[in-house]
């Protein structure tokens, strides 16, 4: 019994041994890897403006003025009168293009006709080309620089013509404005001048009776805006004129060369007196000296005097209606307050109105 009970208890000893090795813990199962997706913020700016690429562009302005007749003129009282647009029309046309960033091209063209006058005014027309390049700021300084080639032509291929190169200094960012004065334009030019009439070009100029002159000239220009819808223009000429052909002086005998000058001395106002989105009704308003001019002799063509000038005043109510962004129409209606004939400094006077009119339209692009 008791070997019995020994090996009984061996054989359970040896079973509960083997079964403990057989039993294995169970595996702990790793932890799920968590992917986490960022979203990076973008940032739109809605008030940034692109700028569109650079492209030629210009416009075209046809315009037409009417002419009436100066105020109290009676066939005995010619100096009261417009001498060369008196019961007159004139059709202008102007185009300027902008064909690359720092060249322009200007062509204006002026028709004159009659209308209750006999008196033909077609030695007023003209053809007038101009040419500019910006050749921008003089190195490291604030003067910009920009050429000017012109040619005029009057009163077609038989009449006076003009031709003249020129460079323009503007220090217009040297000068102080603020929202109440700004100066737009303020330098000097300084270039060359030939005239001449018909075909007339060799050194006697007998042809045509008008024969050829030249000029060297240094001018000041400027242009100034003000608060209240003002504006101001003040240009001073200079010249130096050498002919090929005398020309007449008074009581001397006559000269080839001699120093000349002119002032152009202008105010504008500007008023708007109804406004929309497209239509402006406005009074605008412009005068002063058109223009005062000074001669170192006294000239035989300027009635034998030295200095002349005309003044004027020109009230205006106009209205402009733009039924696209591209197109603009425009008219306006007022009189003009003028010397018109009695020039000479000694002796200015007849300063008369004449009713004024234009309408026109201009077309950009």
């Amino acid at each position: 019994m008791k070997k019995l009970a020994l090996v009984l208890g061996s054989l359970l000893v040896v079973g509960s041994v083997a079964s403990a090795k057989e039993v294995m813990p169970a595996p702990t199962p790793e932890p799920e890897k968590v992917i986490e997706y960022v979203e990076k913020p973008v940032i739109v700016y809605r008030d940034r403006e692109v700028t569109p690429a650079w492209r030629p562009n210009g416009s075209v302005d046809v315009q037409y003025r009417w002419y009436g007749e100066t105020e109290n003129k009676t066939p005995s009282e010619n100096d009261w009168a417009n001498p060369d647009n008196n019961n007159a029309g004139r059709l202008q046309t102007e185009t300027k293009i902008n064909f690359t960033e720092k060249q322009r091209l200007e062509i204006r063209t002026r028709n004159f006709h009659t209308l209750r006058s006999d008196k033909s005014n077609a030695e007023n027309d003209q053809l007038r080309l101009r040419h500019f390049y910006n050749f921008g700021k003089l190195g490291s300084s604030k003067v910009n620089a920009t050429s000017r080639l012109e040619y005029k032509q009057a009163n077609g291929d038989a009449g006076k013509k003009h031709v003249e190169a020129s460079v323009f200094f503007d220090f217009a960012d040297y000068i102080y404005s603020n929202n109440f004065f700004k100066v737009e334009k303020f330098g000097l030019r300084t270039g060359y001048i030939h005239d001449w009439a018909g075909h007339s070009s060799g050194k006697d100029g007998q042809e045509f009776g008008k024969g050829t002159s030249n000029k060297a000239i240094l001018n000041f220009e400027s242009e100034y805006t003000l608060p209240l819808g003002f504006s101001a223009e003040l240009n001073v000429y200079n010249g130096y004129d050498w002919h090929n052909k005398k020309y007449g002086i008074t009581n001397r005998a006559d000269k080839k060369h001699g120093y000349y000058g002119a002032m152009e001395a202008y105010i504008y106002q500007h008023t708007p007196l109804y406004k929309t989105n497209n239509l402006e009704l406005s009074f605008d308003f412009e005068g002063g000296y058109d223009p005062y001019t000074w001669h170192q002799y006294k000239i035989v063509d300027n009635d034998g005097d030295r200095r002349t000038y005309q003044v004027y005043m020109l009230p205006t109510f106009q209205a402009a209606y733009k039924p696209t962004e591209f197109v603009k129409l425009y008219a306006a209606a007022g009189a003009e307050y003028r010397n018109w004939a009695v020039t000479k400094e000694s002796d200015a006077k007849d300063w008369r109105w004449q009713p004024t009119a234009w309408a026109g339209m201009k077309v950009t692009f």
